[in-house]
């Protein structure tokens, strides 16, 4: 799924390299209703994955200096502080700051990739005790592997954001597609040593599962349990941080792009009368993040906080992913004459099998785990009232922004074609 989407968006994004990113490409394949329907479905991604990320950085911190659980959203708070405040600060200072933490936390993979190794015994990875007729390989069967793909999803989650940095990149016709491209390989690789080699020392599979820190758990197998696991457990949170920090600037932009255009109310896409950053933007998608984290928190601990807010972004994320495929799809046929400085090796066979893996994610999201069944139904709620918005209100009160620009030049230059 992810090929398809990276290639397909590597296509899109040098053709059309405006900051709506999936917005835009729907925009100038879909029209209004399809930008916004597909801008909404990657605003909940973009705003729900971040608060997924600073739990995980809570239980991290938490295990690491032995905080009660109750003090995680203390954690949350003051993540959300720091690195919205950094993205407000600017785009060079933002951009900087994810490459060296991002280095870092590659560092941190290889260290544990390395050291696990003597560790590894296949059978830690197989101690999941199967269901009755099941084999030990698909303990839980074919549903086994429904439930698990909005977590495989997450091994890649947010990849497609990219596009987003399109009016800030030097040559984003070139750029955007060779980042996005290296981008997946190294994810690919970093997702599979990762969960592999995790899984296969102790304490396992089975214990890994219920885990809020895995990698903790493989680095207390490595080092035991002393201060040494501990320090590269704090230096692991830099990977939860590089994606923070960057999908952060995601839902800024993704944020200030929809209201620039009138889709959300422009009040949103103010920016910092210094700093030009659209700080409005960052603040109210950090405020909504904590807001959903902090309300399924209070639910008690039936509601593993960050297993369901998962489920609500992946509930965002493959709406955004069918309708992005959609898009390639309509633009390969409706507009072959707009310049295409890179084009997919997959094509539309690749766009197609990524919309149709997707489409099954979003069905195994309604038809696995009770509880993620209900907050499934409550993002559902919540993407429905924004689509409530859309008809009622904003769809009368759009503005030429340049994605809207660029669509209706497209056509026009098409029919004159």
């Amino acid at each position: 799924m992810y090929a398809g989407l990276c290639f397909s968006i590597a296509e899109m994004t040098a053709a059309l390299p405006h900051t709506g990113g999936a917005y835009s490409f729907a925009r100038s394949a879909m029209g209004p209703w399809g930008a916004y329907i597909t801008g909404l479905a990657e605003n909940m991604e973009y705003i729900l994955t971040p608060a997924v990320i600073v739990v995980g950085i809570g239980g991290y911190l938490g295990a690491i200096f032995g905080t009660p659980a109750s003090v995680e959203p203390l954690w949350w708070l003051a993540a959300y502080a720091v690195f919205v405040g950094l993205n407000v600060a600017g785009v060079e200072a933002t951009f900087r700051f994810t490459v060296v933490i991002t280095a870092l936390a590659l560092g941190v993979l290889v260290v544990f990739w390395i050291t696990a190794i003597p560790h590894f015994d296949l059978e830690w990875a197989l101690n999941i005790e199967p269901e009755p007729g099941r084999s030990r390989w698909l303990p839980h069967g074919a549903a086994g592997i429904l439930s698990a793909l909005p977590f495989a999803i997450w091994f890649f989650l947010a990849i497609e954001q990219l596009p987003l940095a399109g009016e800030e990149a030097h040559t984003p016709a070139r750029d955007l597609p060779r980042g996005l491209l290296y981008g997946l390989l190294t994810l690919v690789v970093a997702a599979f040593l990762t969960l592999f080699l995790n899984a296969g020392i102790a304490p396992g599979s089975q214990a890994l599962g219920s885990s809020a820190e895995p990698l903790f758990e493989g680095f207390k197998t490595i080092f035991g349990e002393g201060l040494g696991a501990k320090l590269l457990a704090l230096i692991a949170v830099t990977g939860l941080i590089a994606s923070f920090h960057s999908i952060i600037f995601a839902y800024g932009r993704q944020i200030f792009s929809l209201s620039r255009a009138g889709y959300f109310p422009r009040w949103l896409s103010r920016t910092h009368p210094r700093r030009q950053t659209p700080h409005v933007a960052l603040f109210v998608g950090a405020l909504l993040g904590y807001a959903v984290a902090y309300g399924i928190h209070a639910l008690g601990p039936e509601h593993p906080v960050g297993a369901v807010l998962l489920n609500m972004a992946v509930f965002g994320a493959v709406i955004a992913y069918a309708l992005q495929m959609v898009s390639y799809i309509l633009l390969r046929m409706r507009l072959p004459h707009i310049e295409r400085p890179y084009r997919s090796p997959l094509g539309i066979p690749g766009a197609v099998v990524a919309l149709l893996i997707a489409v099954v994610t979003l069905v195994a999201l309604f038809v696995t785990d009770p509880i993620y069944q209900k907050v499934v139904l409550g993002a559902a709620v919540w993407y429905g009232l924004g689509l409530l918005w859309f008809a009622l209100y904003a769809r009368h009160r759009l503005v030429l922004a340049p994605e809207e620009s660029f669509a209706l030049s497209a056509y026009s230059s098409g029919d004159d074609h």
